[in-house]
């Protein structure tokens, strides 16, 4: 993720060299500054020691260990902290960080790999206005930005598009290889499946209409598309995305609580 945001960054025309990345493997670091023109450091401390803008892009288990450091090198700046680390609250961040801090915390999902995502972000109180606005610039250099007010709908975020990618990917699967069971053959399959995802995302991007009205309109009484509707909503297919989904919030939920209370 941290990848792309950099690839996103520098695609909109931010300089490279003032995009400084911290990697404790040499190789990877070598690697990052050839292929995209940024600084790297080896030491988390003097990567962030001038900066602005910190992002936190490591996994939610070691997050604290990061922090812990990181605070005593912030002590006394007032930089903007980006935390892409999913599940990890921003109290607890905070009390990593060794007191208040400007905080946003960022919830992408694997699309942003392709500068397609879908990002919800939520500050705290010590983020100002002009930091909110350059926290937006930031992570729509990946997609889509939306806010969230309340820090606890991020758990609804996550369930929703943070891990949607996997059930759409679920359902394409399913598609294909049905496809194939029905004779197809399995590029044919996959192809078909492709770029129909493609085609009904985009028709819903770019509709005013609700994807209820999209779905009556391609849905001709007594027709195919009826008769496959008709299984799937007999199947219970609503009730079984909702529950899928509140599954999702409440193992967010009781990670978060996990990483706050065990760190």
């Amino acid at each position: 993720m941290a990848g792309a945001l950099i690839t996103g960054l520098i695609a909109d025309g931010y300089p490279a060299r003032q995009l400084t990345v911290s990697e404790p493997d040499a190789e990877k670091r070598q690697r990052l500054a050839n292929l995209l023109g940024i600084e790297t450091a080896s030491d988390n401390a003097a990567a962030v020691a001038a900066a602005d803008v910190v992002v936190l892009a490591v996994k939610p288990q070691v997050l604290k260990e990061v922090a812990t450091v990181l605070g005593q090198v912030l002590n006394g700046r007032h930089p903007l902290v980006i935390s892409i680390a999913a599940g990890v609250r921003e109290p607890d961040l905070e009390r990593w960080l060794g007191g208040p801090v400007a905080l946003v915390r960022a919830m992408p999902n694997t699309p942003a790999m392709i500068q397609s995502g879908a990002t919800v972000l939520h500050a705290n109180e010590q983020v100002s206005v002009a930091q909110r606005e350059l926290a937006e610039s930031i992570l729509r250099a990946v997609g889509l930005v939306l806010w969230v007010e309340d820090e606890a709908a991020m758990d609804a975020v996550t369930a929703l598009s943070g891990s949607g990618p996997a059930y759409f990917f679920l359902l394409m699967e399913a598609l294909e290889e049905s496809g194939v069971s029905m004779g197809l053959p399995p590029e044919t399959a996959r192809l078909l499946t492709l770029q129909t995802a493609l085609g009904a995302a985009r028709m819903a991007m770019e509709s005013n209409d609700p994807p209820a009205i999209l779905r009556q309109r391609v849905t001709s009484p007594g027709g195919t598309t009826e008769q496959a509707l008709g299984v799937l909503e007999n199947g219970g297919l609503r009730d079984l995305i909702g529950r899928a989904l509140d599954a999702a919030r409440q193992r967010s939920i009781a990670l978060s609580q996990q990483w706050g209370d065990d760190q």
